[in-house]
């Protein structure tokens, strides 16, 4: 699947629904945020398809997304939708009656409020904000872990949900490079990119003890990853700049032997396929935004916190040195698969 069809497309079980049955209730759901963001509410998402399983639940996101929407198995349609940086749509593209029940999984309003409050849903899930009094939702933390936080929202409205229900199905596509460690130096903001001389002095030392490494980066990164692959001397074959199809760079990372990262989409996908992981944090801290406790997750982090939007890679991201890195690395173990086909938790 590379995109929704024209109407927004199916993505979850069943064909059309007959014209003489009954129109099916329905589920809005506003995420119209990045990669990582949407991987961070699998947990929620799924929650909601259990407790709502008859309805047929919409996914407001961008429309790139919708290849990741469906791998979840939780989303039925997706509604394009997004906004520059993490802003909130000014509108939304949604026909016919209102939703049955709407979900703000963006933020903790109130412009997300007000954009589900303009069509009217019957229902209404969210947390409180002293500027819309009438949603009584549970409170916002703002240190809170971006997994945690979404789940606890749902279980204030007596849904069960759990921040572990995160990993996806193993990918059908073939890996381009399996077994190799895959460095991806982008991320969504300088404050978050680690040097690029780091990475190629990571990918040297692994290269010379025989280990595959390979270089990713997404539609604007072509430059960085050119530049590391230069420094690296990695061959034509194992650069993969202007961002992979999503069946192909989700196979990449579900083979991978590790992936190194800083705090970015790559970094959640990989662990939403169980490959062991090194996410380089700064100046976000991974309490918020990092991978869940287990051995094959390392984060590094030398804080304090600082500005994520900043245009220089954030001090507590410039401590941690290549040989740190490489020492994480050579402590990870492998990925356990599940009989079934699918990852342990």
């Amino acid at each position: 699947m590379t995109g929704p069809p024209p109407d927004g497309g199916v993505v979850r079980g069943g064909g059309p629904v007959p014209e003489s049955a009954a129109p099916r209730a329905r589920l809005l759901v506003l995420r119209a945020l990045g990669l990582g963001d949407l991987l961070a509410g699998v947990p929620a998402l799924r929650a909601l398809r259990r407790a709502f399983d008859g309805h047929e639940l919409v996914l407001a996101a961008p429309a790139g997304l919708a290849p990741v929407a469906g791998a979840t198995g939780a989303v039925d349609r997706l509604l394009p939708a997004s906004a520059p940086g993490r802003a909130v749509p000014r509108a939304l593209d949604w026909t016919g009656p209102p939703p049955d029940v709407a979900v703000d999984l963006h933020g903790n309003g109130p412009p997300s409020h007000r954009l589900l409050q303009d069509l009217g849903p019957l229902r209404l899930l969210a947390f409180a904000h002293p500027e819309t009094p009438e949603i009584e939702g549970p409170p916002w933390y703002a240190e809170e872990h971006e997994r945690d936080r979404w789940c606890r929202l749902l279980r204030a409205y007596g849904i069960d949900a759990d921040p572990a229900d995160l990993l996806l199905p193993r990918p059908r596509t073939t890996s381009p490079a399996p077994g190799a460690v895959v460095l991806h130096p982008g991320a969504g903001a300088p404050a978050r990119c680690w040097p690029v001389e780091r990475y190629a002095a990571v990918a040297t030392v692994l290269r010379e003890r025989g280990v595959r490494v390979v270089v990713t980066g997404g539609a604007d990164e072509g430059d960085v990853v050119a530049r590391l692959a230069k420094q690296a001397g990695l061959p034509d074959t194992d650069v993969f700049a202007g961002g992979l199809p999503f069946d192909r760079l989700s196979a990449l990372l579900a083979a991978a032997r590790a992936v190194v990262s800083g705090d970015t989409g790559i970094a959640h996908l990989a662990v939403a396929h169980a490959t062991p992981t090194v996410t380089l944090f700064g100046p976000v801290p991974p309490s918020r935004w990092g991978p869940p406790a287990h051995p094959r997750h390392i984060a590094l982090w030398h804080g304090p916190a600082g500005d994520p939007h900043g245009r220089r890679p954030g001090p507590a991201l410039l401590r941690i040195t290549p040989d740190e890195v490489l020492h994480a690395l050579s402590g990870l173990p492998g990925p356990t698969r599940h009989p079934e086909g699918r990852d342990t938790p």
